[in-house]
């Protein structure tokens, strides 16, 4: 019998294209607040909010926020 890795819990998402976010920074934060979460980085399609606001996707949900540490703050209430 074989076992399967067990899946994050968590799908969380940024853009390597957005102004307002640094991917190095903004993965190291969201690493602390989700440790076990495999974050995904590319293009999201998500371009009219990506270019005024830092945004995380995350559990289906975009949180937007005017700065990448606010974003953080506010995508951390929706990791499982």
């Amino acid at each position: 019998m074989s076992v399967t890795p067990a899946r994050s819990a968590n799908d969380i998402r940024i853009c390597d294209k957005c102004r307002h976010i640094r991917v190095k920074s903004m993965l190291g934060k969201l690493q602390k607040a989700a440790p076990e979460a495999e974050i995904k980085v590319g293009c999201k399609s998500y371009c009219g909010p990506c270019r005024k606001y830092a945004f995380v996707f995350v559990n289906g949900r975009y949180v937007t926020a005017p700065t990448e540490d606010e974003a953080v703050e506010k995508a951390s209430k929706y990791v499982k």
